[in-house]
């Protein structure tokens, strides 16, 4: 379980998600599982811990991270079953988030 942490990306080696520093902005970091969100660094580092920790599949209710998922997803507003629902969708191809759509050019629509 190791997160890559740099000035302006981070990374797990347990986890298909990252987190990037928002072009243009101060201080805001995306990260690919919660779309539309603009964190601060520690908050992007609290998603990732999140995304790393949860990303095998293997953590749920009564294992023993549970307590520390719970405490890491309120710290974002959100439930443990709701970080690990939305943090267990693989990244969208365009970096926007679970909820956009693939661009594949031969996808027929």
């Amino acid at each position: 379980m190791a997160l890559t942490i740099l000035d302006d990306t981070m990374s797990s080696d347990r986890s298909a998600h990252t987190a990037r520093a928002v072009p243009g902005t101060r201080h805001r970091w995306e990260v690919s599982w919660l779309p539309g969100r603009h964190l601060d660094r520690n908050s992007a580092i609290t998603a990732m811990m999140l995304a790393d920790t949860t990303g095998p599949g293997d953590v749920h209710a009564g294992h023993p991270l549970w307590p520390h998922v719970e405490g890491w997803a309120a710290e974002l507003g959100l439930t443990g079953p709701d970080a690990l629902a939305q943090a267990g969708d693989p990244p969208s191809r365009d970096g926007a988030g679970r909820n956009a759509m693939p661009t594949d050019p031969e996808a027929g629509g």
